[in-house]
């Protein structure tokens, strides 16, 4: 019977792991001292090796024979354990196990002794699933096991899982898998089944993966039921994204302005049946692309890419304004999120090329794709409710709406801070690659930035006066809130300030200090606490 790749080849030692280096080795030790602990939370997104590393670590605790705090995959407990019969690893699915009775027989059965290992291991995967009610009753039970009862708590949504449970465990955070790391494992993997992969196409496969093993393979499967010669265009034609030519030409026409020739190939795209909602995503990355090469000077290591592909983004980033591709990536965004509404995929991407052609700037009509100011439409609001009721309209209101809207004044909230009363953000660059993932056009003027905390407010000091300008236009206060709300669980006010021209010798300055702040501490305090 037929066994799919991501299960057929799936580590069983800590030393097949891939790209995570930084946990095995700290799990390797701990078994060989014997000073494991009585509970872990493995937290990262999917396919990077959450639930594989918790199979392995159950079965080297309780392997007759390990070494090196590795399990020897030869013993009884360990061939038990690989087929899914050893009763002693209980594995639970908290996506259809997540009510409270299923916890309490959780519960119950932490009582009996294990039948044949050293240790019971409870792994329960998706753990952010649970209800209330479930993570309350398996509080006790965590903080206080008995001493032969382990668990590992698995998910790919950490801000979900209560304080309380996360204060109970060793927390390991697995990083995405690194493009290299997954082309090598491929190509092995591929050798050792006998059939061919192009590097090329081995590379297209670790990027579409964004990160994952398992979707990695996956797609690897696919691509074999096409063809042994697996090439760029048989990952192409597997995944069901648009040939890479036609996604580059579209990407020119835009630039260029050209929709009659974008529509095209759109048109020629809906015939071939490929998905064009996977072709709006296709599009949406590469334009992340543009903006990058437009931007960042030798920034080639941050675009991901084919190696031929380079050259024409950087084509398309020299015939293009920034503010025209910051326009084009909200575009695309702004359709994405209506693709699952809309009752025609084709119309959508239609209408979403017209407006990409015939953004401010170019030939054409004059649409533009920049965002409303948001007080530009609560001034034209007020005026079109005013006239709806017959009452009388303020003329200065009036003349302030037809306004271009000005440029925002310093925000006076900075000229009360005293640094001393705030902190540096933990992890604010992880927090920015969160919203990169959301809307590159945003973190990518984020990346120099420093981030600090007083109370309920969260101050930004950027390095970019543009970005400042464009601060509320692109949402970015909106946005900036949410993922701070779901790492941190409260909302806080957003203000941004450009310290781009401010002088260094300008003490009194509070981005100054809180600048001169952020390079004195060693150890950056965590806004939860």
């Amino acid at each position: 019977m037929y066994q799919a790749l991501y299960r057929k080849w799936r580590p069983k030692t800590f030393d097949d792991v891939v790209s995570q280096p930084h946990i095995t080795t700290t799990l390797k030790n701990q078994i060989i001292s014997g000073k494991t602990a009585h509970a872990y939370l493995f937290t990262g997104s999917r396919g990077t090796g959450k639930t594989t590393c918790a199979r392995i670590f159950a079965k080297a605790v309780n392997c007759e024979n390990g070494k090196d705090g590795m399990p020897c995959c030869e013993c009884e407990i360990c061939k038990a354990a690989d087929n899914g019969s050893l009763g002693d690893i209980i594995e639970i699915d908290a996506a259809s196990n997540a009510s409270v009775n299923d916890i309490r027989e959780l519960r119950e059965g932490v009582m009996f002794t294990p039948e044949m290992c050293k240790y019971k291991v409870y792994i329960i995967d998706e753990v952010h699933m649970l209800s209330v009610g479930a993570f309350n009753a398996l509080l006790k039970t965590m903080e206080e096991p008995p001493p032969h009862v382990k668990f590992i708590l698995a998910t790919t949504e950490i801000q979900k899982v209560p304080a309380t449970i996360v204060s109970r465990c060793q927390h390991f955070d697995f990083n995405r898998i690194k493009t290299e790391d997954i082309v090598a494992r491929l190509t092995y993997i591929a050798g050792q089944e006998g059939f061919t992969l192009h590097e090329d196409a081995a590379e297209l496969i670790a990027r579409l993966s964004d990160g994952g093993m398992r979707d990695a393979l996956s797609l690897l499967d696919q691509c074999v039921a096409f063809s042994d010669d697996i090439t760029l265009e048989t990952v192409s034609n597997a995944s069901g994204i648009a040939g890479r030519d036609y996604l580059f030409d579209i990407l020119e026409n835009i630039a260029d302005k050209n929709a009659a020739e974008a529509l095209r190939k759109v048109n020629e795209l809906h015939s071939m049946s490929k998905d064009l909602k996977v072709l709006a995503g296709e599009l949406l990355e590469q334009m992340r692309n543009v903006m990058l090469a437009a931007t960042i000077d030798n920034g080639r290591d941050l675009i991901t890419c084919l190696p031929e592909e380079l050259k024409r983004i950087e084509g398309i980033a020299q015939r293009m304004s920034l503010n025209e591709i910051l326009g084009c990536i909200s575009v695309l965004q702004e359709s994405s999120e209506r693709f699952a509404r809309s009752t025609s995929k084709r119309i959508e991407l239609e209408m979403c090329i017209i407006r990409l052609c015939t953004s401010a700037g170019g030939k054409g009509m004059a649409v533009s794709t920049s965002m409303p100011d948001p007080e530009l439409a609560k001034r034209l609001a007020r005026l079109e409710e005013a006239v709806k009721n017959g009452t009388v309209i303020n003329t200065e209101d009036t003349e302030k709406a037809v306004e271009a809207p000005a440029k925002p004044e310093p925000d006076p909230d900075f000229k009360k801070v005293d640094p001393k009363d705030i902190q540096p953000i933990q992890n604010w660059q992880g927090l920015i690659e969160e919203i990169s993932r959301r809307n590159p056009a945003i973190s990518g003027f984020l990346k120099k930035s420093k981030a600090f905390v007083g109370g309920k407010t969260v101050f930004i000091i950027v390095d970019n006066d543009f970005f400042y300008q464009q601060f509320r236009k692109l949402n970015a206060p909106e946005l900036i809130q949410e993922v701070l709300k779901e790492n941190f669980g409260q909302t806080f006010n957003i203000k941004a300030k450009s310290a781009k021209n401010v002088s260094p010798e300008d003490t009194e300055n509070p981005i100054n200090r809180l600048l001169e702040k952020a390079k004195k501490l060693d150890i950056e305090v965590d806004i939860k606490n």
